[in-house]
């Protein structure tokens, strides 16, 4: 994506979440840009002071990406169950970072190790149970290949921390275009 198209989706991540924190409607969002358009997946991640305030995304997407940041947005601010009873105030809006990432296709592996650490992100899925972590996190964490797998199914997907080695767990990796700004600043 260019700049013009990073900055059309966080003013539409900005809107979106400044509405569902003041408890007003959605923002209604179009464009003509087929980029903007594509059905792909991504993830709204919210921080204030490096913290972790919200991140909910979709992998897939059964429309425009612009609508899809649209409800991330609306769904990282007040939707994150990891901060039930600690959301986000009207007065922290200011504070906030915004970062959208813009997902690739999943792709399922047979060799988890192959995973690129900072540029592969990983789903794994076992039975009912799944968890995920983008590529970023890799780098913020400074962790291994083995505690980045075994991270994401002892703690995001709720398995045995080595689960990622059974060959009945399924691990997908996709890469993201990543990109963010400081909510005053957009």
């Amino acid at each position: 994506m260019n700049e013009e198209q990073k900055q059309v989706l966080l003013k539409v991540a900005k809107d979106s979440v400044t509405a569902a924190i003041n408890k007003q409607p959605k923002p209604t969002v179009r464009s003509d840009d087929d980029e903007i358009n594509a059905h792909v997946g991504c993830f709204v991640t919210l921080k204030n002071n490096e913290a972790l305030r919200g991140c909910i995304g979709q992998f897939v997407s059964d429309r425009p990406l612009i609508e899809l940041v649209n409800d991330m947005g609306i769904s990282s601010s007040t939707g994150d169950s990891r901060f039930a009873g600690n959301s986000i105030t009207p007065d922290e809006l200011d504070e906030l970072d915004i970062e959208i990432s813009v997902l690739s296709e999943l792709k399922r592996t047979d060799d988890p190790l192959s995973l690129r650490l900072g540029v592969d992100g990983i789903y794994i899925k076992h039975g009912y149970m799944s968890g995920c972590f983008l590529p970023q996190v890799a780098t913020e964490t400074g962790w291994s290949k083995e505690e980045f797998l075994s991270y994401c199914c002892g703690h995001k997907a709720g398995l045995a921390d080595d689960a990622w080695k059974d060959p009945k767990t399924e691990v997908y990796l996709f890469t993201a275009d990543i990109f963010g700004a400081d909510f005053d600043a957009i």
